[in-house]
This record gives C-alpha cells, structure tokens and sequence, in this order.
C-alpha cells in the first residue's frame, strides 16, 4: 500500500511538471507568434510610408507638369484629385478582396505556424 501510494505521489508530480512545461511551451508560442505578427507589420507599415512618400512627390510632379500643359497648375491638381478619387472608389468597392481576405489569411497562417 506504501509504494502504490509513493507511486501516485510520483505520477501526480510528473503530471504537474509536465502541465507547467505545456503551459511555458504554449506562452513562448505565442509570444514567438505574436513577435512574428508584429514585425511583419512593422516592416509592411515601413514599406507603405515609403510608397506613399514617393507617390506624393510624382504626384505632384504630374499635376505641376499636367497644369502647366493647360495654362493654370491647379488644372493639374484637380485632375490628379480626380484620378485617385477613382482610384479610391475602386478599393474602397473591392476593399474586402484587396485587403481584409489577404490580411486575415496573413495573420491566421503566423499565428498557426
């Protein structure tokens, strides 16, 4: 009876170690994820300010230059206006295919990784 009960004393003790170390296990996990996550949209929102930077100035290079074919430079600003507000309209009606499908499998395969 002794040894039967320092047998369950000992798997009791196994059981318990070995739920500590899933649970560490499971944390570093999710920490490793969650890192993984993190930088990918970091270096995505790095890319994007930089692209919008360089947007922005032929942009305004375009309208200058499309303003100056037509006699006044804010001709050219509201054309170029114009352009992204189509553009604009065109992701916003197809924001859910462009962006929230893409963005959602992106982050569901990081985290499931």
């Amino acid at each position: 009876m002794e040894e039967q009960q320092h047998d369950i004393d000992i798997l009791l003790s196994d059981a318990g170690d070995y739920i500590e170390t899933r649970t560490t296990l499971w944390k570093l996990k999710a920490i490793e994820s969650l890192s993984d996550v993190s930088g990918e949209l970091v270096s995505g929102l790095a890319l994007i300010g930089m692209a919008t930077i360089i947007v922005l100035i032929f942009s305004m290079g375009f309208a200058l230059l499309i303003g100056y074919w037509l006699g006044n430079s804010f001709y050219g600003f509201f054309i170029i206006g114009g352009f992204y507000a189509i553009i604009g309209l065109i992701f916003y009606a197809r924001r859910s295919v462009w962006l929230k499908e893409p963005f959602s499998n992106m982050l569901i395969r990081k985290i499931l990784k």
